[in-house]
């Protein structure tokens, strides 16, 4: 029970509460800006004072925008592309991780530094090679040049490796192994249950990755019928004139799934993150 005459918020948590509101409405600002504008009049973008409240050409803005581009099919392709790749990281990175945090084989620090090691290239200098090999593969103009080169990445790798070695402890491993399990056994019926938070984690970032990329699938994609949602929304740029109303408002369709699949997992996130924190 509170003791009598003790405060229930002290200056510090209001503080901390008036902080953690004031940036989230900054961050939630941007959003709310895409969706004032697209709702409004093109014209509301210039005007002094600016628009702070939604107007009534949502579904005008939205029209043109089905109009210009195929909107569905774009978010589809971006939907299927999305949706393998983050099955496939999770599945090869964790199998990864779990090779290199408790399987014992000549060369694996060697070789779990030359994964972090990769970290550290910009992604756009493997931009031409990556272009010449799937090019060779007859790729071009089709949803395998985006998944296939995506499918695992290091940062998957460590991540599930960190965790692992962290959440899973090595009794645990043991007992599986005197029942007769075999390593992708273990994997399968020890290690994944454990790590669905760190799954979940992993999973929300490459989804929110691969939805957003924009620099690849532009340049293997040309054909309309496979562009992803952010190539898609780039054709809508005018040549002499910008409709900022009508791209704003296709901005603001395309990132509503992303924002209803954080807050399908955003629990299991939230857990992932601060499970190492609450580990003697």
């Amino acid at each position: 029970m509170r003791e009598v005459g003790s405060k229930p918020y002290s200056v510090g948590k209001i503080g901390l509460y008036t902080t953690l509101v004031f940036f989230s409405l900054c961050a939630l600002f941007p959003l709310y800006w895409m969706f004032v504008i697209g709702s409004n009049h093109t014209s509301a973008v210039s005007q002094f004072p600016p628009a702070v409240l939604p107007g009534t050409e949502f579904f005008v803005n939205a029209g043109k925008v089905f109009t210009n581009i195929n909107f569905l099919q774009a978010l589809f392709n971006t939907f299927i592309v999305a949706t393998l790749i983050t099955l496939s990281v999770l599945f090869f990175c964790s199998l990864a991780g779990f090779a290199f945090a408790k399987l014992k084989f000549k060369g694996r620090n060697g070789l779990f530094i030359f994964v972090l090691a990769t970290m550290m290239v910009p992604a756009q200098l493997g931009l031409i090679p990556s272009y010449m090999i799937v090019s060779q593969l007859g790729w071009i103009n089709t949803l395998t040049a985006l998944i296939v080169p995506a499918m695992v990445n290091a940062f998957g790798v460590f991540w599930m490796r960190q965790y692992i070695s962290s959440a899973v402890p090595d009794e645990l491993i043991d007992a599986g192994r005197m029942d007769g399990c075999s390593n992708f056994r273990l994997y399968w019926t020890v290690i994944l249950p454990i790590l669905r938070p760190a799954l979940a984690t992993l999973g929300l970032i490459t989804y929110m990755n691969v939805w957003n990329d924009f620099l690849w699938p532009l340049v293997v994609l040309k054909d309309r019928s496979v562009h992803t949602i952010q190539v898609a929304l780039k054709t809508l740029n005018g040549t002499y004139s910008q409709d900022y109303s009508m791209v704003l408002n296709g901005t603001f369709l395309a990132t509503l799934p992303l924002l209803v699949i954080f807050l399908l997992f955003s629990k299991q996130v939230i857990a992932g993150i601060t499970e190492g924190a609450i580990k003697s």
